[in-house]
């Protein structure tokens, strides 16, 4: 007999985690990883509570893109419910990066705005 044994960091129980993942609707997976994103590029950004500490740009160029990329592949598959905050946040995180590039991007270049279109302040 064969006993399955107790879930630890080691052997984690994946039949769990995968019924866990199936009881979730996808607009809640999508928002999730949003917020998620939303939240590195701030702390990218410098504007979390360290500031300057984890201040990295290019890193946070690179959250912004893949949020906004997010946001557009997935317009017509959340509500305006949960996608007008997100794109607010989107919008806020792009203009805070374009205030602290020393060098701006020209209209439409920065992270994101081949999805959005040029943010303006």
């Amino acid at each position: 007999m064969s006993e399955t044994p107790p879930e630890n960091p080691e052997n984690p129980d994946f039949d769990a985690m995968t019924r866990d993942i199936a009881e979730v609707p996808a607009v809640e997976v999508i928002v999730t990883v949003a917020v998620n994103l939303m939240s590195a590029a701030a702390v990218k950004l410098g504007l979390s509570e360290e500031g300057e500490k984890y201040k990295d740009l290019d890193e946070a160029r690179k959250l912004i893109s893949a949020l906004a990329g997010l946001l557009d592949a997935s317009t017509t598959e959340i509500s305006s419910f949960h996608a007008a905050p997100l794109r607010d946040g989107l919008k806020s995180l792009q203009l805070a990066f374009r205030e602290a590039s020393i060098v701006p991007d020209e209209p439409g270049q920065g992270p994101g705005e081949k999805y959005t279109g040029p943010v303006y302040g």
